[in-house]
Protein backbone atom coordinates (compact mmCIF):
# COMPACT_ATOMS: atom_id res chain seq x y z
CA UNK A 1 0.00 0.00 0.00
CA UNK A 2 1.41 3.36 -1.07
CA UNK A 3 0.32 6.92 -0.50
CA UNK A 4 -2.12 7.81 -3.24
CA UNK A 5 -0.42 9.86 -5.93
CA UNK A 6 3.04 10.36 -4.40
CA UNK A 7 3.77 6.76 -3.42
CA UNK A 8 6.69 5.48 -1.35
CA UNK A 9 9.12 8.35 -0.80
CA UNK A 10 11.98 5.92 -1.48
CA UNK A 11 10.98 6.19 -5.14
CA UNK A 12 12.58 9.65 -5.13
CA UNK A 13 15.87 9.08 -3.31
CA UNK A 14 17.54 9.47 -6.70
CA UNK A 15 16.56 9.09 -10.35
CA UNK A 16 19.49 7.22 -11.87
CA UNK A 17 17.56 4.11 -13.02
CA UNK A 18 15.66 5.72 -15.91
CA UNK A 19 14.00 8.11 -13.47
CA UNK A 20 13.55 5.54 -10.69
CA UNK A 21 15.67 5.45 -7.56
CA UNK A 22 18.27 2.73 -7.04
CA UNK A 23 16.78 1.84 -3.65
CA UNK A 24 13.30 1.36 -5.06
CA UNK A 25 14.67 -0.73 -7.93
CA UNK A 26 16.52 -2.94 -5.46
CA UNK A 27 13.60 -3.67 -3.16
CA UNK A 28 10.35 -3.62 -5.11
CA UNK A 29 10.40 -5.98 -8.07
CA UNK A 30 7.53 -8.46 -8.34
CA UNK A 31 5.33 -6.29 -6.09
CA UNK A 32 1.92 -4.85 -6.87
CA UNK A 33 1.08 -1.27 -5.89
CA UNK A 34 -2.25 0.01 -4.62
CA UNK A 35 -2.54 3.73 -3.93
CA UNK A 36 -4.68 4.57 -0.87
CA UNK A 37 -5.53 7.51 1.36
CA UNK A 38 -5.66 5.80 4.75
CA UNK A 39 -7.07 8.93 6.35
CA UNK A 40 -10.24 8.35 4.34
CA UNK A 41 -12.81 5.90 5.70
CA UNK A 42 -13.05 4.13 2.34
CA UNK A 43 -9.27 3.80 2.18
CA UNK A 44 -9.22 2.20 5.62
CA UNK A 45 -12.00 -0.18 4.59
CA UNK A 46 -9.91 -1.31 1.62
CA UNK A 47 -6.90 -1.82 3.91
CA UNK A 48 -9.11 -3.85 6.26
CA UNK A 49 -10.24 -6.12 3.42
CA UNK A 50 -6.63 -6.61 2.33
CA UNK A 51 -5.66 -7.61 5.86
CA UNK A 52 -8.64 -9.95 6.20
CA UNK A 53 -7.54 -11.86 3.11
CA UNK A 54 -3.82 -11.94 3.89
CA UNK A 55 -1.50 -14.49 5.45
CA UNK A 56 0.98 -11.82 6.54
CA UNK A 57 0.70 -8.07 7.10
CA UNK A 58 3.87 -5.99 7.44
CA UNK A 59 3.71 -2.35 8.51
CA UNK A 60 6.45 0.21 9.12
CA UNK A 61 4.50 3.27 10.13
CA UNK A 62 5.48 5.32 13.19
CA UNK A 63 4.46 3.73 16.52
CA UNK A 64 0.75 4.24 17.14
CA UNK A 65 -0.09 5.38 13.58
CA UNK A 66 -1.77 2.12 12.56
CA UNK A 67 -3.45 1.79 15.96
CA UNK A 68 -5.23 5.11 15.37
CA UNK A 69 -6.67 3.57 12.18
CA UNK A 70 -7.64 0.34 14.02
CA UNK A 71 -5.00 -1.50 11.98
CA UNK A 72 -2.40 -1.98 14.72
CA UNK A 73 -0.64 -5.24 15.49
CA UNK A 74 -2.80 -6.19 18.47
CA UNK A 75 -6.02 -5.03 16.80
CA UNK A 76 -5.45 -7.05 13.63
CA UNK A 77 -4.22 -10.09 15.54
CA UNK A 78 -7.34 -10.01 17.71
CA UNK A 79 -9.73 -9.71 14.74
CA UNK A 80 -7.89 -12.32 12.66
CA UNK A 81 -6.29 -14.87 15.02
CA UNK A 82 -4.63 -16.76 12.15
CA UNK A 83 -2.97 -13.66 10.71
CA UNK A 84 0.77 -13.03 11.11
CA UNK A 85 1.20 -9.29 11.74
CA UNK A 86 4.66 -7.70 11.87
CA UNK A 87 5.42 -4.12 12.82
CA UNK A 88 8.86 -2.61 12.14
CA UNK A 89 9.71 0.54 14.08
CA UNK A 90 12.86 2.47 14.91
CA UNK A 91 13.20 2.04 18.66
CA UNK A 92 10.20 -0.13 19.52
CA UNK A 93 6.61 0.57 20.47
CA UNK A 94 7.37 1.64 24.04
CA UNK A 95 10.26 3.14 26.01
CA UNK A 96 11.60 6.72 26.15
CA UNK A 97 12.84 6.68 22.55
CA UNK A 98 9.56 5.35 21.10
CA UNK A 99 8.71 8.48 19.10
CA UNK A 100 12.20 9.43 17.93
CA UNK A 101 13.05 9.50 14.24
CA UNK A 102 15.09 6.43 13.42
CA UNK A 103 16.97 6.73 10.16
CA UNK A 104 19.80 4.29 9.53
CA UNK A 105 22.59 6.73 10.42
CA UNK A 106 20.91 7.59 13.72
CA UNK A 107 20.54 3.93 14.71
CA UNK A 108 24.18 3.24 13.80
CA UNK A 109 25.17 6.10 16.09
CA UNK A 110 22.92 5.09 19.01
CA UNK A 111 24.00 1.43 18.98
CA UNK A 112 27.72 2.21 18.95
CA UNK A 113 28.39 0.96 15.41
CA UNK A 114 29.99 4.25 14.40
CA UNK A 115 32.23 4.21 17.48
CA UNK A 116 33.91 0.98 16.30
CA UNK A 117 33.92 1.71 12.55
CA UNK A 118 36.44 3.79 10.66
CA UNK A 119 40.10 4.61 11.19
CA UNK A 120 41.81 5.12 14.56
CA UNK A 121 41.65 8.87 13.92
CA UNK A 122 38.11 9.19 12.60
CA UNK A 123 34.91 7.18 13.16
CA UNK A 124 32.64 6.35 10.21
CA UNK A 125 29.23 4.89 9.49
CA UNK A 126 28.97 1.58 7.68
CA UNK A 127 28.75 2.11 3.93
CA UNK A 128 25.46 0.23 3.58
CA UNK A 129 22.22 0.70 5.53
CA UNK A 130 22.87 -2.05 8.03
CA UNK A 131 20.19 -0.98 10.54
CA UNK A 132 17.47 -1.03 7.90
CA UNK A 133 18.68 -4.35 6.51
CA UNK A 134 19.07 -5.96 9.95
CA UNK A 135 15.53 -4.95 10.92
CA UNK A 136 14.14 -6.26 7.65
CA UNK A 137 15.92 -9.59 7.96
CA UNK A 138 14.83 -10.15 11.58
CA UNK A 139 11.26 -9.36 10.52
CA UNK A 140 11.59 -11.79 7.63
CA UNK A 141 12.95 -14.63 9.76
CA UNK A 142 10.37 -14.01 12.51
CA UNK A 143 7.54 -14.12 9.95
CA UNK A 144 8.81 -17.41 8.53
CA UNK A 145 9.04 -18.91 12.02
CA UNK A 146 5.49 -17.73 12.80
CA UNK A 147 4.14 -19.24 9.57
CA UNK A 148 5.85 -22.54 10.39
CA UNK A 149 4.32 -22.50 13.88
CA UNK A 150 0.89 -21.72 12.40
CA UNK A 151 1.02 -24.99 10.49
CA UNK A 152 1.01 -26.82 13.82
CA UNK A 153 -1.19 -24.56 15.94
CA UNK A 154 -3.38 -22.64 13.50
CA UNK A 155 -2.58 -19.46 15.37
CA UNK A 156 -1.03 -16.37 13.87
CA UNK A 157 1.40 -14.04 15.58
CA UNK A 158 1.98 -10.45 16.62
CA UNK A 159 5.60 -9.55 15.82
CA UNK A 160 7.32 -6.33 16.84
CA UNK A 161 10.74 -5.63 15.36
CA UNK A 162 12.82 -2.53 16.02
CA UNK A 163 15.88 -1.37 14.11
CA UNK A 164 17.53 -0.51 17.43
CA UNK A 165 17.06 -4.04 18.85
CA UNK A 166 18.25 -5.59 15.60
CA UNK A 167 21.50 -3.66 15.42
CA UNK A 168 22.10 -3.99 19.16
CA UNK A 169 22.06 -7.76 18.58
CA UNK A 170 24.78 -7.41 15.94
CA UNK A 171 26.80 -5.32 18.37
CA UNK A 172 26.53 -7.85 21.22
CA UNK A 173 30.08 -9.31 20.99
CA UNK A 174 31.65 -5.85 20.93
CA UNK A 175 29.39 -4.63 23.75
CA UNK A 176 30.44 -7.61 25.87
CA UNK A 177 34.09 -6.97 25.03
CA UNK A 178 33.81 -3.32 26.02
CA UNK A 179 32.08 -4.24 29.28
CA UNK A 180 34.31 -7.10 30.38
CA UNK A 181 37.61 -6.55 28.56
CA UNK A 182 39.53 -4.08 26.44
CA UNK A 183 37.44 -1.56 24.54
CA UNK A 184 37.24 -2.44 20.81
CA UNK A 185 39.51 -0.25 18.72
CA UNK A 186 38.79 1.14 15.29
CA UNK A 187 41.14 -0.45 12.78
CA UNK A 188 39.96 0.95 9.46
CA UNK A 189 40.30 -1.71 6.77
CA UNK A 190 42.49 -3.82 9.05
CA UNK A 191 41.39 -6.20 11.82
CA UNK A 192 41.59 -4.95 15.39
CA UNK A 193 42.92 -8.26 16.74
CA UNK A 194 44.34 -10.32 13.83
CA UNK A 195 47.46 -9.60 11.74
CA UNK A 196 47.95 -9.77 8.76
CA UNK A 197 44.30 -9.18 7.98
CA UNK A 198 43.32 -6.49 5.46
CA UNK A 199 44.39 -4.98 2.12
CA UNK A 200 48.10 -4.88 1.23
CA UNK A 201 49.68 -3.13 -1.75
CA UNK A 202 51.49 -5.16 -4.41
CA UNK A 203 54.01 -4.17 -7.06
CA UNK A 204 51.59 -2.78 -9.67
CA UNK A 205 49.92 -0.43 -7.17
CA UNK A 206 46.81 -2.55 -6.68
CA UNK A 207 45.89 -4.29 -3.44
CA UNK A 208 45.15 -7.82 -2.37
CA UNK A 209 43.31 -8.61 0.84
CA UNK A 210 44.87 -11.14 3.20
CA UNK A 211 43.05 -12.92 6.01
CA UNK A 212 45.59 -15.02 7.92
CA UNK A 213 43.65 -16.76 10.68
CA UNK A 214 46.26 -18.99 12.29
CA UNK A 215 50.00 -19.64 12.61
CA UNK A 216 49.98 -22.38 9.96
CA UNK A 217 48.64 -19.96 7.37
CA UNK A 218 51.17 -17.35 8.52
CA UNK A 219 54.01 -19.77 7.87
CA UNK A 220 52.66 -20.70 4.43
CA UNK A 221 52.28 -17.02 3.57
CA UNK A 222 55.90 -16.32 4.48
CA UNK A 223 57.49 -19.34 2.84
CA UNK A 224 55.35 -19.97 -0.25
CA UNK A 225 53.97 -16.52 -1.13
CA UNK A 226 56.29 -13.85 0.26
CA UNK A 227 59.34 -16.12 -0.21
CA UNK A 228 60.78 -14.80 3.06
CA UNK A 229 60.89 -17.83 5.40
CA UNK A 230 62.91 -15.87 7.95
CA UNK A 231 59.85 -13.72 8.58
CA UNK A 232 57.91 -16.77 9.81
CA UNK A 233 60.58 -17.55 12.42
CA UNK A 234 61.13 -13.99 13.56
CA UNK A 235 60.39 -14.04 17.32
CA UNK A 236 58.40 -10.81 16.94
CA UNK A 237 55.89 -12.52 14.63
CA UNK A 238 55.63 -16.21 15.56
CA UNK A 239 52.15 -15.91 17.14
CA UNK A 240 49.20 -13.72 16.33
CA UNK A 241 49.48 -12.00 19.70
CA UNK A 242 53.06 -11.04 18.90
CA UNK A 243 52.17 -10.05 15.33
CA UNK A 244 49.48 -7.79 16.73
CA UNK A 245 51.87 -6.18 19.18
CA UNK A 246 54.43 -5.62 16.41
CA UNK A 247 52.16 -4.85 13.46
CA UNK A 248 53.95 -1.54 12.82
CA UNK A 249 57.06 -3.54 11.87
CA UNK A 250 55.29 -6.53 10.30
CA UNK A 251 52.93 -4.88 7.82
CA UNK A 252 55.61 -2.86 5.98
CA UNK A 253 57.64 -6.08 5.69
CA UNK A 254 54.66 -7.89 4.15
CA UNK A 255 54.10 -5.11 1.61
CA UNK A 256 57.84 -4.96 0.78
CA UNK A 257 57.77 -8.66 -0.08
CA UNK A 258 54.56 -8.32 -2.10
CA UNK A 259 56.05 -5.43 -4.09
CA UNK A 260 57.86 -7.98 -6.28
CA UNK A 261 54.56 -9.25 -7.73
CA UNK A 262 51.61 -7.97 -9.71
CA UNK A 263 48.13 -8.54 -8.30
CA UNK A 264 47.63 -11.56 -10.59
CA UNK A 265 50.98 -13.07 -9.59
CA UNK A 266 50.31 -12.55 -5.89
CA UNK A 267 46.84 -14.06 -6.18
CA UNK A 268 48.19 -17.11 -8.03
CA UNK A 269 50.75 -17.69 -5.28
CA UNK A 270 48.13 -17.21 -2.54
CA UNK A 271 45.83 -19.67 -4.28
CA UNK A 272 48.58 -22.26 -4.62
CA UNK A 273 49.57 -21.85 -0.97
CA UNK A 274 45.94 -22.07 0.22
CA UNK A 275 46.15 -18.75 2.02
CA UNK A 276 42.86 -16.86 2.31
CA UNK A 277 42.72 -13.76 0.09
CA UNK A 278 40.50 -11.61 -2.09
CA UNK A 279 40.80 -8.61 -4.38
CA UNK A 280 39.82 -5.14 -3.16
CA UNK A 281 37.10 -4.33 -5.68
CA UNK A 282 35.39 -1.04 -6.37
CA UNK A 283 31.61 -1.08 -5.99
CA UNK A 284 31.27 -0.44 -9.74
CA UNK A 285 32.97 -3.79 -10.40
CA UNK A 286 30.42 -5.91 -8.57
CA UNK A 287 27.82 -6.45 -11.30
CA UNK A 288 30.53 -7.62 -13.71
CA UNK A 289 32.26 -9.83 -11.14
CA UNK A 290 33.18 -13.19 -12.75
CA UNK A 291 31.37 -15.09 -10.00
CA UNK A 292 28.19 -13.11 -10.67
CA UNK A 293 28.36 -13.66 -14.43
CA UNK A 294 29.32 -17.34 -14.30
CA UNK A 295 26.47 -18.18 -11.91
CA UNK A 296 23.84 -16.17 -13.81
CA UNK A 297 23.09 -13.92 -10.85
CA UNK A 298 21.68 -10.99 -12.85
CA UNK A 299 18.00 -10.40 -13.47
CA UNK A 300 16.57 -7.86 -15.93
CA UNK A 301 13.83 -5.71 -14.42
CA UNK A 302 11.65 -3.17 -16.28
CA UNK A 303 11.24 0.20 -14.58
CA UNK A 304 7.91 2.07 -14.27
CA UNK A 305 6.57 3.74 -17.37
CA UNK A 306 8.17 1.32 -19.81
CA UNK A 307 11.12 3.67 -20.33
CA UNK A 308 13.90 1.18 -19.73
CA UNK A 309 15.20 -1.74 -17.72
CA UNK A 310 18.03 -2.49 -15.32
CA UNK A 311 20.05 -5.56 -14.34
CA UNK A 312 19.75 -6.32 -10.62
CA UNK A 313 21.12 -9.17 -8.56
CA UNK A 314 18.84 -12.13 -8.04
CA UNK A 315 17.60 -12.70 -4.49
CA UNK A 316 20.19 -14.87 -2.68
CA UNK A 317 17.82 -17.53 -1.30
CA UNK A 318 18.81 -20.18 -3.89
CA UNK A 319 16.07 -22.72 -3.21
CA UNK A 320 16.53 -25.71 -5.46
CA UNK A 321 13.82 -25.88 -8.11
CA UNK A 322 12.80 -22.25 -7.66
CA UNK A 323 14.01 -19.70 -10.22
CA UNK A 324 13.29 -16.01 -9.91
CA UNK A 325 11.75 -14.78 -13.15
CA UNK A 326 12.22 -11.41 -14.81
CA UNK A 327 9.78 -8.88 -13.46
CA UNK A 328 8.69 -5.24 -13.42
CA UNK A 329 8.81 -2.43 -10.88
CA UNK A 330 5.31 -1.08 -10.25
CA UNK A 331 4.30 2.51 -10.85
CA UNK A 332 2.35 4.21 -8.04
CA UNK A 333 -1.10 2.62 -7.79
CA UNK A 334 -0.57 0.61 -10.97
CA UNK A 335 -2.62 -2.32 -9.67
CA UNK A 336 -5.25 -0.41 -7.69
CA UNK A 337 -8.20 -1.26 -9.96
CA UNK A 338 -7.17 -4.92 -10.28
CA UNK A 339 -6.81 -5.34 -6.52
CA UNK A 340 -10.11 -3.59 -5.79
CA UNK A 341 -11.86 -5.92 -8.22
CA UNK A 342 -10.28 -8.91 -6.46
CA UNK A 343 -11.61 -7.55 -3.16
CA UNK A 344 -15.15 -7.49 -4.56
CA UNK A 345 -15.59 -3.80 -5.37
CA UNK A 346 -17.70 -3.06 -8.44
CA UNK A 347 -16.99 -0.40 -11.04
CA UNK A 348 -19.46 2.07 -9.51
CA UNK A 349 -17.92 1.72 -6.05
CA UNK A 350 -14.42 2.22 -7.45
CA UNK A 351 -15.56 5.32 -9.33
CA UNK A 352 -17.09 6.79 -6.19
CA UNK A 353 -13.94 6.14 -4.19
CA UNK A 354 -11.83 7.68 -6.90
CA UNK A 355 -14.08 10.75 -6.99
CA UNK A 356 -13.73 11.30 -3.22
CA UNK A 357 -9.95 10.76 -3.40
CA UNK A 358 -9.75 7.56 -1.38
CA UNK A 359 -7.86 5.78 -4.20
Amino acid sequence: MERKGEGDFARDYDSVIHGTSTWFAWLNRRKRSIGLDLKDEAGREIAERLCANADVVVQNFAPGAFDRMSLGVDQLHQRYPGLVVASITGYGEDGPYRDRRAYDLLIQAETGVISVTGSPDEPAKAGVSIADIAGGMYAFSSILAALYRRQATGGGAAIRISLFDSLMEWMSPLSLMATHGPHPKRAGDRHASIVPYGPYRVGDGRQVVLAVQNDREWRRLCTEVLETPALADDPRFVTNEKRLANRAELEPAVEAALARFTAEEAEAKLEAASVAYSRLNDVADVLTHPQVLKRDRLLNVAVPGGEGAVDVLRAPFNIEGVTEASSNLPSVGEHTDTILKELGYGADAVAQMRERGAV
